[in-house]
């Protein structure tokens, strides 16, 4: 991460005024939306995006499709990679660090004891209003009943992605159930709501949940993902060929044809939702560095690939596709505290001839690869520790031909970027 991104999320930290527990409840922000004249309410077309697993890659897809179409898009998201200005999109470029800055102190001003997710989501508000973009774009954090992106009186589209356990510290109850109910059973009654792949028991749970909800409804059996001689999309009225060669787990094919659905149903035409298929790319998911200064400290029979998967379902999709590939697999895996460790490495018995758990830098939160290891080990796993990105590298780097997967958090996938 870049010294100036470094020294924002500082000042966000170490700024007295900012509440740094994660607190749920709607009042602070609205309050402080308030005192700034309300500019939620002028951004244009507003597409929540809430759940679980896939996000980003329907957000990211959506904007590739809606900009292609010829009109404009901001979108915020989290977590960020590389640098805090990757969690606000304004049309084709990020916003200006001098832009972060000057509205960080507009929002000091106001003396509103917000927590540091509110302001990202302030500071996004903010400017996005001044940008008057066509489609607003904007990714839920945790749970949404109370999230502070949960703030549009009439957005245009809910989205629900896969929806898994994750979150479970903020909530009383500890279930599945109630994830799904604070996810869901306050999506808005003037809306659109598209609901993705998920569970079959979930489903039923989500259908449950909203049962008397207002809104136009669509559920993942009116459109599917096929596989006959390369992959395809297809609803009722629609059958599209799907050609990227940077997309390769099921999950991801899901994602993407979740915004498909979307994008025909705002009027995006066909052809030009196939034209733009090839051209969908996500970093930090299922990534293969195939440049770059630590790819170059690789022998030449290695690949280097980097998967922020952090679910049970998300590292499953990973692992499905690791196993198609005849090919030695060593793992480096990071994680986060309050995730469910054991549960996720299972997904990958006897995909990793080896893994080596590491820290996440930066990150006070991440589970110590101490731990990752003696977990790791209960499930048949050879298992080393290192230090570093570097050093783990030199620990499973030879002639061997292999691919060397770092997994398990966003924020590591992003370190690595950064690096490379």
């Amino acid at each position: 991460m870049s010294s100036k991104s470094t020294n924002l999320y500082k000042q966000l930290a170490e700024e007295k005024l900012f509440n740094k527990s994660v607190n749920f409840d709607l009042k602070r922000i609205k309050f402080a939306l308030k005192l700034l004249d309300n500019p939620e309410r002028k951004l244009k077309k507003v597409i929540n995006i809430l759940g679980s697993d896939g996000k980003y890659s329907v957000l990211t897809c959506l904007k590739y499709f809606i900009e292609a179409n010829g009109e404009r898009t901001s979108a915020y998201i989290s977590p960020s990679l590389r640098t805090i200005r990757e969690r606000f999109w304004m049309g084709d470029d990020w916003l200006s660090y001098s832009e972060i800055k000057k509205t960080l102190n507009i929002i000091k001003r106001l003396k509103v004891r917000l927590t540091v997710f509110e302001v990202l989501t302030v500071i996004f508000i903010v400017n996005a209003a001044k940008r008057k973009n066509d489609y607003n774009l904007i990714e839920a954090g945790a749970l949404f009943a109370k999230d502070s992106t949960n703030v549009f009186d009439f957005p245009l589209m809910q989205v629900v992605v896969n929806i898994n356990k994750q979150h479970l510290n903020f909530l009383k109850r500890k279930n599945l159930s109630e994830i799904i109910k604070q996810k869901v059973y306050y999506l808005s009654n003037y809306s659109k709501i598209y609901i993705s792949k998920q569970e079959m028991s979930n489903l039923k749970k989500i259908k449950y949940n909203l049962r008397n909800n207002l809104s136009k409804i669509t559920y993942p059996n009116e459109w599917k993902i096929f596989k006959k001689n390369g992959y395809f999309y297809k609803d009722k009225n629609n059958h599209i060929k799907i050609s990227n060669k940077f997309i390769k787990s099921d999950g991801l094919f899901n994602n993407l044809g979740m915004a498909i659905k979307i994008a025909l149903d705002l009027g995006i035409k066909k052809k030009l939702i196939e034209k733009t298929i090839p051209i969908i790319k996500f970093e930090g998911r299922l990534d293969y560095l195939n440049k770059g200064k630590l790819n170059k400290k690789l022998h030449k029979n290695e690949k280097l690939l980097v998967d922020g998967c952090h679910s049970q379902i998300s590292g499953k999709n990973l692992s499905n596709y690791l196993r198609k590939l005849n090919i030695p697999k060593y793992g480096v895996w990071s994680f986060m505290k309050q995730k469910e460790p054991d549960v996720f490495i299972k997904e990958f018995k006897g995909v990793f001839k080896k893994i080596i758990t590491l820290p996440i830098n930066g990150q006070k939160n991440c589970e110590s690869p101490k731990k990752l290891k003696i977990i790791a080990k209960k499930y048949g796993f050879v298992t080393l520790s290192a230090s570093s990105i570097e050093k783990a590298l030199k620990m499973i780097s030879n002639k061997e031909k292999k691919i060397i997967c770092f997994f398990g958090s966003l924020y590591q996938a992003g370190n690595i970027l950064n690096k490379n």
